[in-house]
């Protein structure tokens, strides 16, 4: 991110409305989604042998593609509550994980049922002209032979590398069962935080030698934009390792040994992104020192020439005061060049008092 005078003030800071209840969110606050303009249903029926993709058109579609024997995803881009809800009756899913899925800045979370396990994370992406870090909700319900992924908006997809194994016939995708396809996509997940965890290192790199040439101002709002992001990040990766913890240790009877050795890979993983988080911090914390160390030397480069002002100036008023007293006799008050040597008086002694100071290398 450029940062020039222009840029800086265009950046918003967190509020209640722009920083999307970054730091005001309340659980108590059942705030409603508001239903996606529009819904794509995008399915997958696959088994070792073939795949098939299919738009459909209805969400009564979608409960007969899982009579056969071939495992099924499928994904539904744009939440609308009606059609959620529909999707989670024909599947018999909670009412309770229902609500998690039209919820609304939701921590990151799971849960394990005897017949499904549920899981809400969130894809981290950067957006605007500034490269804002924002986030989209993604849930995802692992069932028999099935997998449903919600995503808010078709417009970004954590799941596209996974897409593309799934055409490959020799993948472990395609060979294994649905908890594989499950774990997969929870690996995706993680592993775009690493993509957008970069861009924000360097974003911290980069922002220790820009600040140095920029004003007060300009380092204070380029500060509070970069803590709004690491809050970001924390509010966001460490309520995931909870979550990725969860699906190690289940012993929910969807997932088969060889795919539980995977979900270890993704808490090693989840593990990292938490240790790059907390290294963040303190680059961040080092950041906000060096804003103060100079804010504070600017501040003592000021103090310093005011004193010089201020004792360059003493013996003029000094001489001045002397001489503007009201007595009868006061020396050269009568001398025709008495006002010339006062004033030559208050020039020589500053610049007496200047070259001691340099020889003294006080500035």
């Amino acid at each position: 991110m450029k940062l020039d005078k222009g840029n800086f003030f265009k950046l918003w800071l967190p509020t209640r409305e722009s920083a999307g209840r970054l730091v005001f969110e309340n659980p108590t606050d059942n705030t409603l989604r508001q239903d996606a303009e529009k819904v794509v249903i995008t399915a997958y029926v696959y088994d070792q042998l073939s795949i098939e993709k299919l738009d459909l058109m209805e969400i009564s579609q979608c409960r007969n593609l899982i009579n056969t024997e071939k495992k099924v995803w499928i994904n539904i881009d744009g939440l609308r509550r009606a059609e959620v809800g529909q999707i989670c009756r024909q599947f018999s899913i909670h009412q309770l994980i229902e609500e998690d899925i039209l919820s609304v800045d939701q921590r990151p979370k799971s849960d394990i049922f005897e017949d499904f396990v549920y899981c809400l994370l969130y894809q981290l992406y950067l957006d605007g002209q500034f490269n804002e870090l924002r986030r989209e909700q993604i849930s995802m319900v692992l069932g028999k032979n099935f997998v449903l992924t919600f995503q808010e908006e078709a417009t970004r997809d954590a799941f596209e590398e996974v897409r593309k194994r799934l055409q490959s016939a020799t993948s472990k995708v395609r060979q294994y069962g649905s908890d594989f396809l499950y774990y997969s996509l929870v690996d995706a997940v993680v592993d775009d935080y690493f993509t957008t965890m970069d861009s924000y290192g360097e974003k911290l790199e980069k922002g220790e030698s820009q600040l140095i040439r920029t004003n007060a101002q300009m380092r204070m709002s380029y500060i509070l934009f970069l803590r709004k992001e690491l809050l970001l990040f924390r509010r966001t990766i460490f309520p995931a390792r909870d979550v990725i913890s969860s699906l190690n240790k289940n012993e929910n009877a969807l997932f088969n040994a060889k795919t539980l050795r995977y979900l270890k890979d993704i808490y090693d993983h989840i593990l990292q992104a938490v240790e790059m988080v907390e290294n963040y911090r303190e680059g961040m914390s080092n950041l906000q020192d060096l804003h103060m160390n100079m804010a504070n030397l600017k501040m003592n480069e000021s103090m310093k020439v005011m004193a010089i002002v201020t004792c360059l100036l003493a013996p003029a008023t000094v001489i001045g005061g002397i001489f503007g007293m009201n007595f009868s006799r006061i020396p050269l008050l009568h001398n025709t060049y008495g006002f010339l040597i006062a004033v030559g008086i208050m020039l020589l002694i500053p610049l007496w008092m200047i070259i001691v100071f340099k020889k003294r290398g006080w500035f």
